[in-house]
């Protein structure tokens, strides 16, 4: 049993959100993400990444599925910029609250655009970061995008 509520658990209690939550051990080595789809019992499909990008002074968030990879091109303009790229590691928790590895689109600092990769539509369920390292919160893709006014598109790298 959790022992702790992080403030995303909070948020989504407050606003009557049905989740449930996944612990797991964190494994710094693996930028794969292949530690979490191993301990969480959901399918590597299921299992979001929450990734933060900028153009200039505008900044973004994109949440695609953990083994995939972002494409730029794709979200630029989908989000209509020029060009996006990720913001650096060491910029990460000032401007969102959040270190990596436990960034969750739920509950930033500030609230920005935020970009979801359209098959999440498909699922029914989605796993995020709860806001902190070593815990996943599983909820209703379509209660997450509302709830963070999100936008789906197709952002992802295909081969």
């Amino acid at each position: 049993m959790m022992k702790m509520k992080t403030n995303v658990l909070r948020l989504l209690d407050y606003q009557h959100i049905y989740y449930k939550t996944k612990e797991y051990d964190y494994d710094e080595n693996d930028l794969s993400g292949k530690h979490i789809i191993e301990q969480v019992d959901l399918k590597p499909e299921e299992i979001y990444k929450t990734l933060v990008l900028h153009s200039g002074n505008d900044y973004l968030v994109c949440c695609i599925p953990v083994m995939e990879e972002i494409d730029l091109k794709k979200l630029a303009k989908a989000s209509g910029h020029k060009s996006v790229e990720m913001i650096r590691q060491k910029d990460l928790l000032p401007l969102t609250g959040y270190i990596r590895g436990g960034c969750s689109p739920i509950g930033m600092k500030k609230k920005f655009p935020t970009y979801f990769q359209e098959d999440i539509l498909l699922l029914d369920k989605v796993a995020v970061s709860a806001g902190k390292r070593g815990i996943q919160v599983i909820l209703n893709p379509k209660n997450l995008i509302a709830y963070v006014n999100g936008q789906c598109v197709d952002v992802i790298r295909k081969e």
